[in-house]
């Protein structure tokens, strides 16, 4: 059995470039997000990076699982009906 010494290996992580945003909110809601990002250790930026990654990735989530859904509906349509009796 070889023992690798892997204290010598590089790791390249790419990541984009930040930019600057400016937006209104509610107060009560900045302040709640200032209070999570408190909690979790983190710096507002990277909360809202996470969050607006989340909600992305929901939007665009959603289309697809309704299409699914609308599909299975119509292919099922005789056993919808079976099972309404």
């Amino acid at each position: 059995m070889t023992n690798l010494d892997m204290s010598c290996r590089s790791a390249y992580v790419f990541t984009m470039p930040n930019i600057k945003i400016s937006s209104k909110v509610d107060e009560a809601a900045w302040e709640e997000l200032k209070q999570l990002a408190a909690e979790a250790h983190q710096n507002i930026s990277g909360v809202l990076t996470d969050a607006i990654q989340d909600y992305v990735r929901k939007r665009r989530v959603r289309p697809v699982v309704m299409q699914h859904l609308e599909d299975s509906i119509r292919d099922n349509e005789e056993l919808g009906h079976l099972l309404a009796r």
